[in-house]
C-alpha cells in the first residue's frame, strides 16, 4: 500500500465499509475506492460472531483494493456499540521546571497518566480527550503548548468500552490479514466529516442514525463535550414493519427506504402499495398511512432517548446552548420528513449531515451520501494519524542530528585545548633550549 494512502473500516450492524483515501495537493481527501458488503455476525455495533465478521470484512476489502488497485495492508476501525459511554475527569501534572516552556510531551505525559485510571472490571479506556486546560491556576486555556507554568491542569472527557467487544473487533480485523492501525469512536469519526468548525464553536449535536445504533456527539466551543451510544437504529424499524404488516425483511426494508416516512400526516388513506406474496400467495397491500404510523412511533422512541442525552448534557443553560442545533447523519437520517420531525420533538434548529465538508470537489455523489459518513471520517483519522507518525519521525531525525553535532561540537572541545597544550608545551621547551644553550 502506498506510504500516503489511508482504509477506513466502519464495521457496522448492517453493512461494513471498506475506504481508501489520500489527501490531495489542496488538502482534502480524494476517495480512490469504496468497498461495500452486507455485515454479518454484528449485532447492535457488537461483533458476536467472528468468523461471519472476518468474512464481510474480507469481501469488502477486495471490493475496495478492487476499485482502487492498491493492496490494503492498515486499517482504521471505527467502534461503537452499547457498552460504550463517557465521563468527565480532571487531573493534573508537576512540572519539574517551570522556567522551561511546556511542550508537546508534558501533554502526552498528562494524558498518558490519565490512561492509568482504574476502570470497572472487563472496561477499558478508548480515548482520552483534553477540554480545557489550567496552568498554575490560570483556567480556560485551549492551547498551553508554549507557556510557562509548574503545575498544568486539565479537564477530559474519557470513553471508555468493554475489553471484549474491543478485542473482538481486533481479532477480526488481524484474521483478515490486515494490521489495526487506530480504533475511533464512530460519533467522532462521523463528526469529523459532516461538521463545520463553525458549528462545533457555535455548539452542535451530531446525530448518526445508523443499523443498530444511534450515536450522539455534542461539540461546544471547538470541543467534545459530550458522547453517547444508544442500542438501537434503523433495523428497529424495518422490524416493526415486517411484524406489523406481515412481510419478510428484506421487504420491509425496501418499503422503509422507497416509501417510508416519518411524519404520518403525509400519507393519504387511499395511498397502497402492493407486495408480491411469498411462493404463489396472493399479493399483500399495504397503506402507506399505516407504514408511516409505525416508522412514527419506533423513530419519535429513538430521537426521545437522543433528546434525553441532550438534556443530561445541559444544553438549556446559557454556557452550554447549541446555537447551531442538531446534525443529522448516518443511513437512518435519508428517512423521508425526519428533519421535520427532529424540529418538531427538540425545538432546535436541523439539518441532514453529508460527508462533503472535507471531501474533494470530484467525488462521486454515492460517496456523499450521509451513509458513508463514518467511513470517511475514519479514512481522515487515518490521514490524520500519518501526518502524526511522519512528524514525529521527522522530529526524531532533527534531534539526532542535534545530539551528533552537539557531540562532535564536544569532542571539538575537547581537543582544542589540548592542542593549545601541546603548543605552550612545545614553546616552553624551545625557551628552556635556548636558556641552556646561553649558558
Amino acid at each position: 500500500m502506498e506510504q500516503n494512502l489511508a482504509v477506513g473500516l466502519d464495521i457496522g450492524t448492517t453493512k461494513i465499509v471498506a475506504m481508501i483515501g489520500r489527501k490531495n495537493e489542496y488538502g482534502k481527501v480524494e476517495i480512490l475506492g469504496i468497498g461495500k458488503s452486507k455485515s454479518l455476525g454484528v449485532h447492535r455495533g457488537v461483533v458476536n460472531n467472528i468468523t461471519q465478521t472476518i468474512q464481510s470484512i474480507q469481501l469488502a476489502i477486495q471490493e475496495a483494493e478492487a476499485a482502487a488497485a492498491t493492496k490494503i495492508e492498515g486499517v482504521t476501525v471505527g467502534i461503537a456499540g452499547q457498552h460504550i459511554r463517557s465521563l468527565q475527569h480532571s487531573d493534573y501534572i508537576t512540572r519539574a521546571d517551570s522556567e522551561t516552556v511546556i511542550d508537546e510531551d508534558d501533554i502526552e505525559r498528562l494524558i498518558n497518566q490519565v490512561h492509568k485510571l482504574v476502570m470497572l472490571p472487563g472496561e477499558e479506556i478508548i480515548h482520552v480527550l483534553p477540554q480545557e486546560f489550567k496552568v498554575d491556576g490560570q483556567a480556560e486555556i485551549k492551547e498551553p503548548i508554549g507557556m510557562y507554568g509548574g503545575r498544568l491542569e486539565a479537564n477530559f472527557h474519557v470513553v471508555v468500552g468493554q475489553v471484549s467487544s474491543i478485542r473482538n473487533i481486533g481479532r477480526c480485523v488481524k484474521s483478515a490479514g490486515l494490521e489495526l492501525e487506530g480504533i475511533t469512536l464512530e460519533p467522532l469519526a462521523s463528526a469529523n466529516a459532516v461538521l463545520s468548525q463553525e458549528e462545533k464553536e457555535a455548539g452542535v449535536a451530531l446525530i448518526d442514525i445508523g443499523g443498530g445504533t444511534t450515536d450522539l456527539a455534542i461539540f461546544r466551543d471547538g470541543i467534545i463535550r459530550h458522547t453517547a451510544v444508544i442500542p438501537f437504529g434503523g433495523n428497529v424499524i424495518t422490524e416493526d414493519i415486517k411484524e406489523g404488516c406481515s412481510i419478510i425483511e428484506k421487504q420491509a426494508e425496501l418499503l422503509k427506504i422507497k416509501f417510508g416516512s416519518a411524519w404520518p400526516g403525509e400519507n393519504k388513506d387511499n395511498e397502497i402499495v402492493s407486495i408480491p406474496g411469498l411462493r404463489g400467495r396472493d399479493p399483500k397491500e399495504i397503506t402507506l398511512k399505516n407504514l408511516s404510523k409505525i416508522i412514527h412511533a419506533r423513530v419519535v422512541e429513538i430521537i426521545e432517548q437522543v433528546y434525553v442525552e441532550i438534556k443530561n448534557y445541559g444544553h438549556e443553560e446559557q454556557k452550554k446552548k447549541l446555537i447551531a442545533g442538531i446534525v443529522l447523519t448516518g443511513g437512518g437520517a435519508q428517512l423521508k420528513h425526519l428533519k421535520q420531525l427532529v424540529e418538531y420533538i427538540t425545538g432546535m434548529d436541523t439539518r441532514v449531515g453529508f460527508p462533503n465538508e472535507h471531501l474533494a470537489g470530484d467525488s462521486d455523489d454515492a460517496i456523499t451520501s450521509p451513509l458513508f459518513a463514518t467511513a470517511v471520517g475514519l479514512v481522515m483519522d487515518g490521514l490524520k494519524r500519518q501526518e502524526r507518525v511522519k512528524a514525529e519521525a521527522v522530529v526524531e531525525e532533527v534531534t539526532e542530528e542535534i545530539e551528533v553535532l552537539e557531540e562532535e561540537e564536544a569532542v571539538q572541545e575537547e581537543t582544542k585545548p589540548k592542542q593549545k597544550r601541546s603548543f605552550l608545551d612545545a614553546l616552553t621547551e624551545r625557551v628552556k633550549d635556548f636558556l641552556d644553550n646561553a649558558e
